[in-house]
């Protein structure tokens, strides 16, 4: 199979021309770092590994990393894997999950990383649409085995020839892989097969699959260019260092795991601390002991993260903090300043490209409003809001309108366009779904109002499910908070709060309510229910899947 390209000519003279996109790649920057840093410290694992796959935690240098990348090249090269073939990867947060990246790209293969809960006919789906060659997983991830079940669909597989497994517990016919120092041999035989097999910026890098918050999960292949140039921004916002030692808590199948988190490491040269997802416990350990200057959290982990506030909690050595998945309540991020010294920086973005990124003031200057994020947009990139009811262009505050964006981070379209719609509107933005309303004295932010899926209709009037469950989480009793509209043949839609409650508090649709009337709530646009839940159904992204809570209460 050949190098898969994925942006036209033309669009590749527009951002190379004006500097946006450059002739650089995944596999030039590693080559880069192991040169600058070899000896020194690249890559932590887990602290609690042992929990998810048969393997106790390791640490690398950039030297040792290199050496296990080229071992596991060679392995892929002897199994047949080549230069544009996709390999469907299913492993937890580990350094065996980076070398496996960092393997494949070297030969130019393809990664598609799944989410390890994904099993039976949802791995043939996934495979089959991808054209998988090979599938790399370990013999045991958490309680389940893993290698024994991609095994077991093997034969329903046409295009996969050769399963790989890190762990014990392998089955017969899939090849075991250990950590191994590479052969004369091996690094003659991957050398030659990459200056023979070039790559470029245009090839793919990766298939990443969609939240899939309201449909099915849609598969979106991306090249260097715009990967690297996602990259960047998060590196330059988050002003990282060779220096920092970033903490990932995100799946590496997201947007956030890979261009928010590996791509800005490889491009730095810091320290990558592995974080299988999401246990609070390991996640604060592991800043303490190894000195994490730079991570990310969700608003439900921030707010947990100052429940455990005491003088077993050290988050000294942290500078910079991001958040993303849900608009921060204001006064979580008052907290955090004045506690920690820490200001938490809002992110939006997308698996399709979109990377928005908050500035501090904006959090506070518009306390329960949801999140803010200046309106001009960086040099080659296009933002507009349209009305979804008129199609025309919002030029006005406080009217919320479909962000539309164009510009050298947004990809190309869907892996499979004939099952998926064209996300693309007439002038070539990407149609993303999200509503937001033009905030600000002077006109200069966007201001996050809702996924328009979520929106609710209620009598006519639009209400943003978003902008309540920010000031419902200023309660002290709340954990975590949810708004979704329930049918019916009255007003439209019923509004219903979905509340967890901090452990030994208690909440009232009487107390709650009060509460957004006091906040300049209007009355006619509060809740009429509120359920409490145990939790929150959310996707590997952290975002709450409003289309099982509708469902759920609905059914109630």
């Amino acid at each position: 199979m050949g190098s898969l390209k994925i942006h036209p000519q033309v669009r590749i003279n527009e951002y190379t021309e004006s500097g946006a996109w450059t002739r650089e790649t995944v596999q030039q920057l590693l080559v880069d770092r192991v040169r600058e840093r070899g000896s020194q410290l690249a890559i932590v694992d887990p602290v609690n590994k042992a929990e998810h796959v048969d393997a106790l935690p390791v640490r690398l240098t950039w030297a040792e990393l290199d050496a296990e990348v080229d071992r596991l090249a060679a392995i892929l090269l002897t199994a047949g894997v080549r230069a544009g073939d996709v390999i469907g990867v299913q492993l937890p947060n580990t350094v065996e999950q980076v070398v496996v990246f960092l393997a494949s790209w070297r030969i130019g293969a393809i990664v598609s990383p799944l989410p390890v809960q994904v099993q039976g006919d949802a791995i043939i789906d996934a495979c089959d649409e991808l054209c998988v060659s090979a599938f790399v997983t370990a013999g045991r991830i958490g309680h389940l085995a893993a290698a024994d079940r991609i095994a077991s669909v093997r034969s329903e597989i046409s295009t996969l020839r050769v399963v790989l497994s890190y762990g014990v517990g392998v089955p017969d016919g899939v090849v075991r892989l250990g950590h191994s120092a590479p052969t004369a041999t091996d690094t003659v035989a991957v050398a030659a097969y990459t200056a023979a097999h070039r790559v470029d910026p245009n090839d793919c890098l990766a298939i990443s699959w969609t939240a899939g918050t309201e449909g099915a999960s849609k598969g979106v292949p991306y090249a260097h260019y715009e990967s690297l140039s996602l990259a960047r921004i998060v590196v330059d916002a988050s002003r990282l260092t060779a220096e920092d030692v970033l903490l990932n808590p995100f799946p590496m199948m997201t947007a956030a795991g890979i261009t928010g988190m590996l791509l800005p490491w490889l491009v730095t040269g810091a320290v990558l601390v592995q974080h299988e997802p999401f246990d609070l416990g390991s996640f604060l350990r592991q800043i303490a002991e190894e000195k994490v200057t730079y991570t990310a959290a969700s608003p439900a982990a921030l707010a947990a993260i100052e429940l455990r506030d005491g003088p077993g909690l050290d988050l000294s050595t942290l500078t910079r903090i991001l958040t993303s998945a849900a608009p921060l309540p204001s006064p979580t991020v008052q907290n955090w300043l004045e506690r920690y010294g820490l200001e938490v920086v809002s992110h939006f973005g997308s698996i399709e490209g979109v990377s928005l990124v908050g500035e501090p003031v904006s959090a506070s200057e518009f306390a329960g409003s949801g999140a803010c994020f200046p309106r001009m947009a960086r040099p080659g990139t296009e933002l507009g809001l349209v009305d979804l009811r008129t199609g025309a262009e919002i030029g006005v505050p406080d009217v919320p309108g479909e962000l539309r964006i164009k510009g050298p981070t947004v990809f190309s379209g869907y892996l499979n366009p004939a099952r998926n719609p064209d996300p693309f509107d007439s002038d070539g933005r990407l149609m993303t779904g999200d509503l937001f309303v033009i905030a600000g004295e002077q006109g200069e932010y966007l201001r996050f109002f809702d996924r328009a899926a979520d929106v609710i209709v209620r009598n006519g009037v639009t209400v943003s499910s978003v902008h309540r469950e920010s000031l419902i989480a200023e309660l002290p009793a709340v954990a975590e908070a949810a708004v979704v509209g329930c049918p019916d043949d009255e007003v439209g839609e019923r509004i219903v709060a979905v509340v967890v409650c901090r452990p030994g508090q208690m909440l009232s649709l009487e107390q709650l309510v009060e509460h957004l009337v006091a906040r300049g709530v209007d009355p006619a646009t509060v809740p009429e229910r509120l359920v409490i839940s145990k939790g929150l159904p959310r996707n590997l992204g952290g975002r709450v899947l409003k289309r099982l809570l509708r469902q759920e209460v609905s059914r109630g």
